[in-house]
């Protein structure tokens, strides 16, 4: 099949599932188009079966806001027409969905039929996607997918809540590939991190408000008192300069690490002893499913689609938004032996093969063979 995929190019969710499908897909020998205004951060190397197209938005002193979402829709219009595309898998609906409906109608004029899977990862359904001023939009555009599919049952469940939406949403959960996360960690580097055998408790997010960093350095604190311990926060984003000014007046700052956005995450998640996730709201969560690949158990908030994923009391735990101390006292009983550690190690990893890419990406091939006429 040749495929058309829509995304952001950047570190988010969405971009990283996106990008890892179209691999997966080109490595099973179909023919991947990437459309997006950079070249998608995991997309890495030459892959013989995919292909790269830039959306250039060209600027005019008449444009304070230049139009992507025209010049993503002529993009679309110019890949298909040259490549032979069967169909566009548009991920983020905003404003993915309503340029591949533009195209769609522009290829329609000219005799061809193009389906347009339209997949919502989170934000664009439970944040922007509400905003009066996209929410018109954004439901028509979902409307007129061909097919609607959705990260989590709880971002389903999200978007019949706040949308009109006339049609079946389809679940196909997030994946990960457990064989590129599941490696042994390098003892040197482990040991740089902490010399004195100190546990590595690891954070990686976009440090937007919705992640609740603050509380991430909360936790770590509680923990720290009682176990020797390192934090390793991965990411940037807004709250990035005022999380980092506050740690430097904590008690333990010479314990908290700020190391910045990581491409290569599978090299770090190894080492790892924990992993914490402490947002207001997780449609998915996929930083938490990549960390249970490299065998690191979890304490995450129970927001959003964190309970399909993290089992409580087998993968990691669970508290209420905010809870620092119940998210503390359970990272504790996590350490408070070598064997406890190691059981919930394994059955981190267990559950996270559950959601490896092998299992995922036959779903999305019969989702695609089905709108392909």
């Amino acid at each position: 099949m040749n495929i058309g995929i829509v995304c952001y190019p950047t570190f988010g969710g969405s971009g990283v599932l996106a990008t890892e499908l179209g691999k997966a897909l080109a490595d099973k020998g179909h023919n991947i188009h990437f459309i997006t205004y950079q070249q998608p951060v995991r997309l890495s190397g030459f892959h013989a079966n995919i292909f790269y197209h830039e959306v250039r938005v060209p600027t005019y002193p008449l444009f304070d806001y230049p139009p992507y979402e025209t010049a993503l829709a002529s993009t679309m219009v110019d890949v298909i027409n040259n490549n032979n595309v069967e169909l566009l898998h548009v991920h983020y609906a905003i404003p993915h969905a309503s340029a591949a409906y533009m195209a769609k109608q522009i290829l329609a004029k000219q005799g061809k039929h193009i389906p347009v899977i339209t997949t919502l990862h989170g934000t664009d359904i439970t944040l922007v996607g509400r905003d009066k001023t996209y929410s018109p939009v954004v439901t028509f555009s979902m409307n007129e997918s061909d097919v609607l599919t959705a990260v989590s049952d709880n971002l389903k469940e999200e978007t019949y809540k706040n949308f009109n939406i006339e049609k079946e949403i389809e679940v196909i959960h997030n994946f990960v590939d457990v064989d590129r996360f599941h490696r042994k960690p390098v003892d040197a580097f482990k040991k740089l991190i902490a010399p004195n055998c100190e546990k590595i408790i690891v954070h990686a997010s976009n440090f937007r408000k919705v992640k609740r960093v603050e509380d991430v350095i909360a936790t770590f604190l509680l923990i720290n008192k009682k176990i020797p311990s390192t934090l390793l926060l991965l990411g940037d984003g807004p709250e990035r300069t005022h999380i980092e000014a506050d740690a430097r007046n904590c008690e333990s700052h010479n314990a908290i690490k700020f190391l910045g956005k990581q491409e290569q995450m599978e090299d770090i998640l190894p080492i790892a002893d924990l992993f914490l996730l402490t947002s207001d709201y997780e449609s998915f969560g996929l930083a938490a499913l990549e960390a249970m690949a490299a065998e690191v158990p979890v304490i995450s908030t129970n927001a959003g689609g964190l309970p399909e994923i993290n089992i409580n009391g087998y993968s990691g735990y669970m508290s209420n938004v905010g809870d620092v101390e119940d998210m503390a006292k359970n990272a504790l009983s996590i350490f408070k032996d070598d064997a406890t550690l190691l059981q919930f190690k394994a059955n981190a990893l267990a559950q996270a093969k559950k959601f490896d890419i092998e299992n995922i990406v036959p779903i999305y091939e019969a989702l695609y063979k089905r709108v392909i006429k």
